[in-house]
C-alpha cells in the first residue's frame, strides 16, 4: 500500500478491526519511510452498479464522490471524518443491497440528504441548496420550515 503522503510503497499495519457490520476491515497503517499514519479499508469486491446521471449518461458508482460532496457540506461544522465515513458506508451498503444494477443520481442524492440530516442540519441545508438547486431565499426558507416541522 503506497503512502498517501510520500508515495513510498511499504507500510506496516498498526491496527485492524472489522467495520460495516463485518463486511469490511479497517486498517491503521504507518509508512515505513516517513512514519505518516493513514487508514485503509479492505472489502469484498462487488458487481459494479451504474449511476444514471441527470443528462442520461452512465458511470460506475463511486463512494469517494459521496464522501467528497459530504466533506464540502460539513466544512467548518462539528462532524468528524469518522461520521462521514460511516454515513458513506451506510449509503454504499444501501445501494449494494438494493440488488439493482442501476441507480439514479437523484436516488443517491436523497440517500446523502437523509444521512446528512441525521448528522448535522446545517450541513444538510448546505447540501440541499446545491442538490436541489435553490434559486432564492424562499427555497431555503421552505426547507428550513420542513426541518423545524419534523423536529416536533
Amino acid at each position: 500500500m503506497k503512502c498517501p503522503h510520500c508515495g513510498y510503497g511499504d507500510s506496516k499495519v498498526l491496527d485492524s478491526r472489522p467495520t460495516d457490520e463485518g463486511n469490511a476491515i479497517r486498517r491503521r497503517r504507518e509508512c515505513n519511510k516517513c512514519k505518516n499514519r493513514f487508514t485503509t479499508y479492505e472489502k469484498i469486491e462487488e458487481t459494479p452498479i451504474m449511476v444514471i446521471k441527470k443528462d442520461g449518461t452512465r458511470e460506475t458508482f463511486d463512494v469517494s464522490k459521496i464522501i467528497k460532496g459530504m466533506i464540502k457540506s460539513v466544512e467548518k461544522r462539528p462532524v468528524s471524518a469518522e461520521d462521514i465515513e460511516k454515513a458513506a458506508w451506510n449509503i454504499e451498503r444501501e445501494v449494494n443491497n438494493s440488488f439493482k444494477g442501476e441507480i439514479t443520481s437523484n436516488e443517491i442524492g436523497d440517500l446523502v440528504m437523509r444521512e446528512l440530516k441525521d448528522l448535522d442540519e446545517v450541513s444538510y441545508i448546505r447540501f440541499a441548496s446545491v442538490y436541489r438547486q435553490f434559486k432564492d431565499v424562499e427555497s431555503f426558507f421552505i426547507e428550513l420550515e420542513e426541518i423545524i416541522k419534523n423536529r416536533k
